[in-house]
């Protein structure tokens, strides 16, 4: 794992301490703060293994027990710190959207905290690891973690694994979550913080989570997830009709009578010539060319329950998008999006290094997200815990 020499922390290590002075102000006690500020620069050294030990041999002026005590045992608020750190961030990136995504934490052993052999998209497998789920602050140039949380899996709840949670020090409260679970608790501490994302995006391993969607339009948060082809939607102009009424018992209810059609046949219903050509981005191989359509569509699959709490008695408007590569007979990905009716999707965005794409709402501001930023976060996200 790369780093910094010890010159170049050198020359940095007026502002890292200024960082650490900041980042670490809640801590009661000096002691405390100064091994925090010591722990940051034992990350930025150089060096393969960034565990306690080793980072300690690096440094040269702190013992291992010191900078263990400070990590595993100190007993120090690490929610104030985290929150200076994720306030540090938005105001430091200006970030266009969060990115939802998991990252697997290869390991040899059974005994760290949630490993089992699960597949992990960071070395694209399964495999013996942990996996974290974090949302990230993205922008066009540079990604960063707002907030995480460790993934549990369901084996972990079993009585078999007691012994195993006991040498862990798991506690007993902490059970298995889903990971979308996890996001939805994640999304609900930073509004707690005051930061809310411009738009929220994620790949199908949650946007095909019809709770996941609810949960982010309760919150009224904008959202952009990928989904699968054969998720089921009507077509905007579908609206619930309701049956005649008997005269005997309760009045029936507007419901949709038809079936759903999925989003690949309302995309091939639509047709390729209904979409719009972009350059959307220029990179090492060049003009990244993709076509691409935009479709108000009404997602199927809520409650009846939820579906007349929220939205009375018709399904929630969004927008479909569909990439469309150029040749192919049908398209590629697909996206749901709860941004405005009146977002602008084929203007020209505007970015340094971006030739077209995704624009500015017309309705909201919240709504900027850049075609770039969507389709290269997941590329990126991947690397940065």
């Amino acid at each position: 794992m790369g780093g910094l020499t010890p010159a170049e922390l050198a020359t940095i290590r007026g502002r890292l301490e200024a960082f650490a002075d900041d980042i670490f102000a809640s801590l009661p006690r000096a002691d405390q703060r100064a091994r925090g500020e010591c722990y940051l620069r034992g990350l930025m050294l150089e060096g393969r293994r960034k565990s306690i030990e080793p980072m300690a041999e690096r440094l040269g002026e702190v013992h291992y027990q010191a900078l263990h005590h400070f990590v595993a045992t100190s007993p120090w608020d690490w929610r104030p710190v985290r929150r200076r750190l994720a306030e540090r961030l938005v105001a430091a990136l200006a970030p266009t959207a969060w990115v939802v995504d998991d990252t697997g934490f290869p390991k040899d052993g059974p005994c760290s905290v949630g490993v089992q052999r699960q597949y992990t998209g960071t070395l694209g497998k399964r495999a013996n690891c942990q996996l974290g789920v974090s949302v990230n602050a993205v922008t066009e140039h540079a990604s960063c973690p707002l907030d995480w949380r460790l993934f549990l899996p369901e084996g972990w709840d079993e009585e078999a694994m007691a012994t195993r949670r006991a040498a862990c020090h798991l506690p007993e409260q902490v059970h298995h979550r889903p990971k979308w679970q996890l996001v939805v608790d994640m999304l609900d501490e930073l509004a707690g913080w005051r930061l809310s994302p411009p738009v929220l995006l994620a790949d199908s391993g949650y946007g095909e989570v019809g709770e996941f969607r609810g949960g982010l339009d309760t919150r009224q948060v904008a959202y952009v997830l990928e989904v699968r082809a054969d998720t089921s939607a009507y077509s905007e102009q579908v609206r619930p009709t309701v049956a005649p009424h008997k005269g005997r018992g309760r009045r029936p209810r507007p419901r949709y009578r038809d079936r759903p059609s999925s989003l690949r046949q309302l995309a091939m219903a639509a047709g390729q010539q209904a979409g719009v050509e972009l350059i959307w981005r220029r990179g090492s191989k060049g003009l990244q060319r993709g076509r691409f359509l935009a479709l108000r569509v009404r997602p199927a699959g809520v409650t009846p329950r939820r579906l007349a709490r929220q939205h009375g008695a018709e399904l929630p408007v969004r927008w479909l998008l569909a990439e469309w590569p150029v040749g192919k007979p049908e398209p590629a990905k697909y996206w749901l999006a709860s941004l405005p009716e009146a977002t602008r999707w084929w203007s020209w965005c505007g970015w340094p290094g971006c030739a077209g794409g995704w624009s500015r709402t017309t309705a909201s501001s919240k709504a900027r997200l850049g075609w770039t930023t969507l389709r290269g976060a997941a590329s990126r996200v991947g690397t940065i815990m």
